[in-house]
């Protein structure tokens, strides 16, 4: 029998300066957060406060006032003409913005790091910044607007197209590069087929976010229905502003919902699920564990029995594949999205001759908002940042203490029921649906102007992300694990605590800094309407045409950003 001379050590890991410090940042956010709210007097007593405003704004906009059905129609032409262009516009440009920034496309460091700074910077420059540029340059009118987007959307859309490169296997390429292909050919044949499921999901998901960001172009002059609803509300129309809310709320979940029926019957069973970064490394583990032998058998087999089906019955090949019924059905889905992209464009009414002066007249007015400056009011915009900070803070917080019981019940793994799962996911696409303008608005009218108002719209956002991005996560879990705590004795509960939620814990404080980063921005735009913070500034500045002060505040966000993005990418680095 052997003793033990001293006590067994302890299994669980020494912790490091760099766990440490995590732990100490994710308190610091935690207290600055209920500081925030705090701060910003977000409390029952300031709802109870604004109960008589409530009561009086719903006398005020009844009966609703919807314009007539042609004016209706006309404006949501106008609309969903923009978005879709500028929808257009994002993907062609992003393709190549993503294929620069891939790091198995461009082998090229200057190269690469250049594509990644276009992202960051369209990515952080507001597009109610970009359309005030555009409208100085062409005037009021659509082109403004499906600039302005279409810009903007390359720094979502080229991240995800990029990662969506990097994640192709490289075998087809491999095998077509062993065939003389040369490199566009290997790109066209090898890499673009591999992550098209993704380009299509990314551009039908950015056209539902332009769908909601169009409403607030409307402010400055940009054609469509948020024009027609900012006039309603900055004369107090409320009737027909609130009645032109409904209607866009109501849009904005019918596209919603026609763009996840049109990516399944595009894409079929090709269309890859939610995915975060943890899913990306496990899967690039794998794909680096599988071995070149193993890639280079895989596409040997795939080509002869590609070669086997296009051999006809005489001996001969065919030239092109056969028309089975999914082709047909996918020429009819291009057929169909070039009409649109057709009418689209008529009804933009683009004039290209003033296009083509407005470009000439660039660089004068660039010229206009270069340097920056403060205009003499710099110590009241670095209060006012503080503030916008305070308000992402504070939705975050609101956001997240609601999210995650909502988007535990939206997970079908955690859910009693498959219906209760349903009916969360219904829930978190409804709330999904209304933009945040909307909730500002209400709120405003309510609970007065200021950053509370801006603080609560926001808040109601991020919910409906924040739900969307944990029930998926939670799904992505591994239920074998869940099924060995079980199998152990545990109850639900600990299941849920002890399996669940501690695999999804770092996806979900990675969407937590994103939830962020994204409320910081929002925080900036909402301030127009009166919600708060340095976007009220921003807008007055440009009403007066003090561009430099226009810029002074674009840097000011970037930096903030910048300083949120590079503390969430080393967080993310270190719980990975």
């Amino acid at each position: 029998m052997t003793l033990l001379t001293n006590p067994p050590r302890s299994t669980l890991p020494r912790p490091t300066w760099q766990t440490v410090s995590v732990n100490v940042i994710l308190f610091g956010l935690f207290a600055a957060s209920l500081w925030a709210v705090a701060d910003l007097k977000i409390n029952v007593a300031t709802i109870i406060d604004s109960a008589d405003n409530a009561v009086s704004f719903i006398g005020r906009i009844f009966p609703l006032d919807f314009p007539p059905i042609g004016e209706l129609v006309t404006m949501t032409a106008q609309t969903l003409g923009i978005v879709l262009l500028a929808t257009v516009l994002s993907v062609i440009l992003s393709m190549f913005v993503a294929l620069a920034a891939a790091h198995n496309t461009t082998p090229g460091t200057s190269l690469r790091w250049g594509a990644r700074a276009i992202i960051v910077v369209t990515r952080t420059i507001p597009e109610l910044v970009l359309a005030i540029l555009f409208l100085r340059l062409f005037g009021l009118g659509a082109v403004a607007g499906i600039l302005a987007l279409g810009l903007h959307s390359i720094g979502m859309v080229g991240k995800l197209y990029a990662d969506a490169i990097e994640d192709t296997d490289p075998g087809p390429r491999d095998a077509l590069r062993a065939a003389g292909a040369s490199w566009w050919q290997q790109i066209v044949g090898g890499v673009f087929p591999q992550a098209m499921p993704a380009f299509v999901a990314t551009a039908l998901h950015r056209f539902d976010i332009n769908l909601r960001a169009s409403v607030i172009l409307g402010y400055v002059g940009v054609s469509g229905i948020g024009l027609e609803l900012s006039g309603a509300l900055r004369t107090m129309n409320y009737q027909r502003g609130m009645a032109l809310a409904l209607f866009v709320v109501a849009l904005c979940i019918v596209v919603e919902l026609i763009s996840g029926a049109l990516r399944k019957m595009v894409l079929g069973d090709q269309a890859p699920a939610h995915r975060t970064i943890w899913t990306r490394m496990r899967e690039k583990v794998a794909t680096a564990q599988n071995g070149w032998l193993d890639r280079g058998a895989a596409v040997t087999s795939e080509a002869r029995a590609r070669t086997a089906a296009a051999r006809t019955a005489d001996g001969n090949y065919r030239v092109s594949p056969p028309w089975t019924g999914e082709r047909i059905r996918r020429t009819i889905y291009v057929v169909l999205f070039a009409l649109a992209l057709v009418f689209a464009t008529w009804g933009a009414q683009i004039d290209l001759s003033r296009m083509a002066d407005g470009f000439g007249s660039m660089f004068n007015t660039l010229s206009l908002f270069f340097p920056p400056g403060t205009g003499g009011i710099g110590s009241e915009l670095w209060e006012q940042l503080l503030v916008t900070v305070q308000i992402a803070l504070a939705a975050t917080f609101i956001g997240l203490v609601v999210a995650v019981p909502v988007g535990l019940l939206a997970a079908r793994n955690v859910a009693p029921t498959p219906g209760i799962a349903k009916g969360f996911r219904i829930f978190i696409v409804a709330v999904r649906g209304i933009p945040d303008l909307i909730f500002a608005i209400i709120v405003i009218v309510v609970t007065g102007l200021g950053a509370t108002a801006g603080a609560i719209a926001l808040s109601v956002g991020a919910i409906g992300l924040l739900s969307k991005l944990i029930a998926d996560s939670v799904e992505e879990t591994d239920v074998r694990v869940q099924q060995a705590v079980l199998a152990g004795g545990a109850t639900r509960m600990q299941v849920l605590i002890g399996a669940t939620v501690r695999q999804s814990g770092p996806a979900i404080i990675a969407h937590i800094f994103y939830q962020l980063d994204s409320n910081i921005r929002a925080a900036t735009l909402l301030g127009v309407v009166g919600a708060g913070g340095i976007g009220f500034y921003l807008m007055n500045a440009a009403r007066v045409m003090q561009f430099d002060v226009v810029t002074m505040v674009v840097v000011m966000i970037f930096v903030v950003v910048m300083a949120v993005e590079g503390l969430a990418i080393w967080v993310r680095r270190v719980i990975s």
